[in-house]
C-alpha cells in the first residue's frame, strides 16, 4: 500500500488522497486510483462513471447533489487549480451541514473523496482548469438538486478575493438554502 497517502478530514467518510509521483527528466508517472490500495486503506468503493469538465477562472459550480441516487465522487484537477468543497447532508451525522474544502491542482495532484449524501462544488482559481472525477452512481438528470453556494448557515469560506467576477449557471444562482430545502439523506 505504498502508492497513496490517505488523510481523513474532520468530516467522517471524506478524505484526501495524495498519490506517489515518480518523476525524472522525461516527466512523471503516477497511479490515480488502485482498487487494492484503496481497499487496504479501508475504502471499499465501486466507481461506475468518469467525468471531465473544463472551466475558466471564476466559474463556481455547485453546490450539486442527486436526491434519490446520491453520488460519491473522487475528484482531481489535471490542469489548473480549484478550491473544491463537500457539504455533509447525512441526517444522522454529527457534522450535518458542515463543509470541508481543499485546493486541488495539477501541481499538488491531490484528490478529494466526497461521499454520497454530500453536496459538492468548486470554484476555479487559475485561468482555466480541467477537472476529472470518478462517481459511485450514474448521473440522473431528473434527480438533480442543490444548495446555494453562499448559504450563510453553511458558511463556506471560498477563496475568491483574487477573482474579479464569479460565473454561474442559471440553476446554480437559484438553488435554495439548506434550511429552505431541508435536504437530509
Amino acid at each position: 500500500m505504498g502508492q497513496f497517502k490517505f488523510t481523513e478530514t474532520p468530516i467522517e467518510g471524506m478524505f484526501l488522497v495524495e498519490p506517489a509521483v515518480f518523476g525524472d527528466n522525461r516527466g512523471f508517472f503516477m497511479e490515480t486510483y488502485n482498487e487494492n490500495d484503496f481497499k487496504q486503506a479501508g475504502y471499499d468503493l465501486t466507481f461506475v462513471q468518469d467525468n471531465q469538465s473544463m472551466s475558466t477562472k471564476g466559474v463556481l459550480r455547485g453546490l450539486h447533489l442527486q436526491l434519490k441516487y446520491p453520488q460519491g465522487k473522487l475528484v482531481r484537477v489535471i490542469r489548473g487549480e480549484v478550491f473544491d468543497v463537500g457539504v455533509d447532508l447525512r441526517a444522522d451525522s454529527p457534522t450535518y451541514g458542515e463543509w470541508f474544502g481543499a485546493v486541488l491542482s495539477e501541481e499538488n495532484k491531490k484528490q478529494l473523496f466526497i461521499p454520497p449524501c454530500f453536496a459538492h462544488g468548486f470554484v476555479v482559481l487559475s485561468d482555466e482548469a480541467e477537472f476529472v472525477y470518478k462517481c459511485t452512481e450514474f448521473y440522473h438528470g431528473e434527480d438533480e438538486g442543490g444548495v446555494i453556494w453562499n448559504d450563510p448557515d453553511i458558511g463556506i469560506e471560498w477563496p475568491i478575493d483574487d477573482i474579479d467576477e464569479l460565473i454561474f449557471s442559471d440553476k446554480d444562482k437559484e438553488w435554495p438554502t439548506l434550511a429552505e430545502s431541508q435536504i437530509k439523506y
